[in-house]
């Protein structure tokens, strides 16, 4: 069977090798590196929503393929759920995970158990050649943990706690955190959505 090819807008690769593991050997994902498509995507939108749209309209516009991006982020209600759509960002875009992290625990050090909710959103819009888009959500419910825990995962993945699993995301396997995350729930709607127009 010929692998369909999507195209994925990000220059991230720990969520290229997500989207990989999650879609197995039915696509065959590019990410813009591979096509070395070097378009500097200017991410204005409010919402996670608009910044998926902004990112997939312009590659797909540029290349005239089909082209998937996320946008997702992690939100903290402790901090006006911050750091939000600005997750990437927070505090610089070169800055390690490990200071970001490091400074919300330390700004929400008094914050009380049941004060503590956070969650991971993504948002995965898909933009085809004839100006269509369609978008998707997933959304993962936990809390901010009280220090970084585990080494898998990448970005916010130490300091969110699930309790039903009794660990942070950080922690968990590659396929047990892909079958419960806000973008694995994305990607299993986006690809039910494409099947749909497949079909």
């Amino acid at each position: 069977m010929d692998k369909k090819t999507l195209i994925f807008a990000t220059g991230n690769q720990g969520k290229v090798n997500e989207f990989k593991q999650m879609l197995g050997d039915e696509y065959e994902i590019l990410s813009m590196k591979d096509l070395d498509i070097d378009i500097d995507i200017v991410e204005d939108g409010k919402t996670f929503e608009e910044n998926a749209i902004i990112k997939a309209r312009t590659v797909s516009d540029a290349t005239g393929k089909m082209v998937l991006a996320d946008d997702s982020g992690f939100e903290v209600d402790a901090l006006n759920k911050e750091p939000g759509i600005y997750s990437a960002r927070y505090l610089g875009e070169d800055t390690p995970y490990s200071i970001k992290n490091a400074t919300i625990l330390d700004r929400c050090k008094d914050v009380p158990d049941d004060k503590r909710a956070a969650r991971f959103v993504c948002v995965i819009a898909c933009a085809f050649p004839d100006g269509r888009t369609e978008t998707v959500e997933g959304v993962i419910e936990g809390k901010l943990a009280y220090e970084p825990a585990g080494e898998n995962g990448f970005g916010y993945d130490p300091i969110f706690y699930y309790p039903e699993r009794g660990m942070t995301t950080g922690e968990m396997e590659p396929e047990e955190k892909n079958a419960i995350s806000h973008r694995g729930q994305a990607v299993r709607k986006m690809v039910e959505l494409l099947k749909g127009i497949e079909a």
